[in-house]
């Protein structure tokens, strides 16, 4: 029997990221994989999150292990709440859902607000994943202007912005470029969101990860009136934790909530109470600053062998923060050809085209640096650079 004839238009549609199907060829022990956008496992809490499976089990297995509510596990709904109010803000925790890992709000939001042939405004590049979850809803990407500064919302047009249902953007070293947006800039978009009546969804899992300095407040703290925050426990405890939350204001937070009734009930109540232990007396204050003095040496390590291997004529920038950097070939050139003879050279990495909603950039890539120790990131580079002066 042929299946394909019964599957929907939208599942028709589907395709697996690109990521996925270069993480399939780094399984090999022997491939450098600069691909994967992975935290360092040396950064995940081990001995506490033990820990706190331990206690929830044992002082509270019959709640935690039963159904719960669908906003989430209420005192850590509050901790976020609290986290969030900053700038002067001032967020209830009733403006807040727990969601089964980033992916998920992002979907959510899209069941939410996108119907077929919508207006969604986007940076250039921007997030895969978000590209793949709003596209099952069929939107119209318009592609808005971005530099080593982030998104320049001075560029927004009055067309560019009439109708659209949000702007996606992520402030804090964007996934894939590693750029921050600066306090200019910020203050430029919150201007535009309130002349256009733009809603902007902000995706933030990577703002504490900075090396020097923390980034500007966030859009949420400038203008909450107007923004959807995404965050996620994913990079600062665990990405297997899948937890992350949705902050939004409370008429969007009860939509979000009915759509994911229909989606899981509600995320894992054990993994939402163990979280709440470990978080709960300041953990992340005594934790994050070692995962980000690990990084800063891995960014550092990797920037240093960009500057000694690389051939005249590739660009790249230099992140204050995240997982990431970004690299420019130059003009003709094709990332994403050029990733073959990688793979024979066991190097991987991510070509840069699926990061554009429009006008694809062909001769871009990115660069992962944070799962590769420092001797090994030196090779790689190194021989990345001979397969890139070959062309």
């Amino acid at each position: 029997m042929s299946y394909s004839k019964l599957f929907s238009k939208r599942a028709q549609a589907l395709k697996s990221s690109v990521i996925r199907e270069i993480l399939k060829v780094t399984a090999n022990p022997q491939v450098i994989s600069f691909a994967g956008g992975l935290p360092s496992p040396e950064g995940f809490p081990v001995a506490q999150m033990k820990a706190a499976f331990d206690a929830v089990l044992s002082n509270d297995p019959k709640s935690v292990l039963q159904y719960s509510t669908t906003d989430g596990y209420a005192p850590l709904r509050e901790w976020v709440a609290n986290r969030v109010s900053v700038n002067g803000a001032v967020i209830a925790p009733d403006q807040v859902i727990m969601v089964s890992g980033s992916q998920q709000a992002l979907d959510l939001i899209g069941k939410v607000l996108i119907d077929e042939g919508d207006k969604v405004l986007v940076e250039t590049p921007t997030y895969l994943g978000a590209l793949q979850a709003f596209s099952l809803f069929n939107p119209n990407f318009v592609s808005l202007a971005s530099d080593d500064d982030g998104l320049d919302a001075d560029k927004i047009s009055a067309a560019d912005a009439a109708g659209a249902k949000f702007l996606y953007a992520l402030p804090n070293f964007q996934n894939p470029t590693g750029r921050m947006m600066t306090e200019a800039r910020r203050a430029s978009l919150v201007a535009k969101a309130r002349e256009h009546d733009l809603l902007v969804v902000e995706d933030d899992p990577y703002g504490e990860l900075w090396y020097e300095a923390a980034p500007p407040p966030s859009l949420l703290s400038r203008m909450p009136e107007r923004v959807i925050l995404m965050g996620s426990f994913s990079k600062v405890l665990a990405p297997g934790l899948r937890l992350g939350y949705i902050v939004a204001p409370v008429e969007i937070a009860r939509k979000i909530e009915q759509a994911k009734q229909a989606t899981d009930l509600h995320t894992s109540t054990v993994i939402q109470r163990a979280v709440y232990e470990v978080v709960k007396d300041g953990f992340l204050d005594e934790h994050i600053p070692r995962v980000r003095a690990l990084y800063k040496k891995q960014a550092h390590a990797m920037i240093k062998a960009l500057e000694t291997h690389m051939p005249a004529g590739v660009t790249w920038n230099q992140p204050a923060g995240g997982m990431f950097l970004w690299v420019t070939l130059p003009e003709g050139m094709d990332a994403e050809r050029l990733l073959e003879q990688a793979f024979a050279r066991n190097i991987a990495y991510v070509p840069g085209a699926p990061f554009f909603a429009n006008a694809v950039q062909s001769n871009t890539l990115r660069l992962a640096f944070v799962t590769v120790p420092e001797a090994t990131i030196d090779a790689g580079i190194k021989v990345l650079a001979q397969v890139f002066a070959q062309q």
